[in-house]
């Protein structure tokens, strides 16, 4: 692991993630950014203010004798698994945006490489950072809340032909793969990350208004149990009118009851926990801001500094692989009932 020397990044896929990728490692007095790959020209993606040399292939990057630590990887979600997997067996640790991979065999196969090369694989899952995700994590595992009863996740937010373009990857099935892996995963995380696996599975899907948009759902219910006790369910939509609606969490438990709320789950809406006293949070970061269309909090810096931690030996890595692979497959059990 390095010592005093700044970790060495190159950032693949320079739309909007990677973007903010870039600005993060820059603005990291232990990152450097060393270079960027996109199949996109340095002027059609308008990444001019980085003097780092810029490549249109993985593979030219890999070629190009560069000395490259990390390669962070922010292309079309079906391009995660098979980017990431190069990328380790020619030496490099990965920073995988969400989801680290489509189904759940690819995201085995990323586990398998990253063991057998002995490269760090760090999933992207941003709302982890957040101070209410922080404070309810304490929450569960201090045993303050007693047992989990039920858990509700709300998940409402617009996303309509400013977002679903014509001639893009949003809305394609091979390279998206549907609304909970590229809209919902790191709620599904957050829930994973709580409250641990779900069994049980009942799932009902719709596409409302996104039949000329995407080739596969817009909305869904779906309900479950804990395998650790209570049960569950998953509301979401992205047939939301014109602009965000909501992302919450409800949870009921033997103590008490506690909603997180707001655009981003970025408040703590609702807390009545038998002797206990809410402190004040730290404010949360505003929402990744897309011009016509909002995202989930801006906290990859927290994701880029971990990095640097971990590869200096300083830290432990917040979201690892299995974490990702298990969000992956998750979701794919929620499909499977489509």
């Amino acid at each position: 692991m390095k010592q005093g020397n700044k970790i060495r990044f190159a950032v693949i896929g320079c739309g909007h993630i990677g973007k903010r990728h870039a600005e993060m490692i820059t603005r990291d007095e232990g990152a450097e950014l060393v270079a960027l790959c996109d199949i996109r020209t340095k002027g059609e993606l308008e990444v001019d203010i980085y003097t780092v040399p810029f490549f249109q292939s993985l593979e030219d990057l890999l070629n190009s004798g560069l000395d490259i630590d990390v390669i962070n990887i922010c292309t079309p979600n079906g391009l995660h698994a098979p980017m990431a997997i190069r990328a380790i067996e020619t030496g490099h640790h990965v920073v995988i945006e969400k989801p680290m991979a489509l189904t759940l065999p690819d995201a085995e196969k990323v586990v398998y490489t990253s063991l057998k090369y002995c490269k760090q694989v760090f999933c992207v899952m941003q709302n982890r950072y957040s101070p209410p995700s922080v404070w309810i994590k304490e929450m569960v595992e201090s045993g303050k809340l007693g047992k989990i009863y039920m858990v509700q996740l709300n998940c409402y937010w617009n996303r309509d032909e400013r977002y679903y373009k014509a001639g893009g990857w949003h809305g394609d099935a091979a390279l998206d793969g549907g609304t909970l892996f590229t809209q919902f995963s790191h709620f599904i995380d957050i829930m994973y990350w709580l409250f641990g696996d779900i069994c049980n599975i009942q799932a009902r899907f719709a596409d409302f208004n996104h039949k000329d948009l995407t080739a596969f759902e817009d909305s869904g219910f779906v309900n479950f149990q804990f395998v650790n006790g209570g049960m569950g369910c998953l509301n979401y939509s992205t047939s939301v009118w014109n602009k965000n609606m909501e992302s919450s969490m409800l949870v009921v438990a033997e103590n008490g009851s506690v909603k997180i709320g707001g655009q981003y789950m970025n408040e703590v809406e609702y807390c009545h926990i038998k002797n206990y006293e809410m402190p004040e949070l730290a404010p949360t970061n505003p929402g990744n801001d897309y011009g016509p269309y909002k995202g989930s909090a801006q906290n990859h810096n927290f994701v880029i500094r971990n990095v640097v931690n971990v590869l200096s030996g300083s830290a432990a890595i917040t979201t690892n692989v299995l974490e990702g692979m298990k969000v992956v497959d998750i979701v794919q059990r929620i499909y499977a009932l489509k």
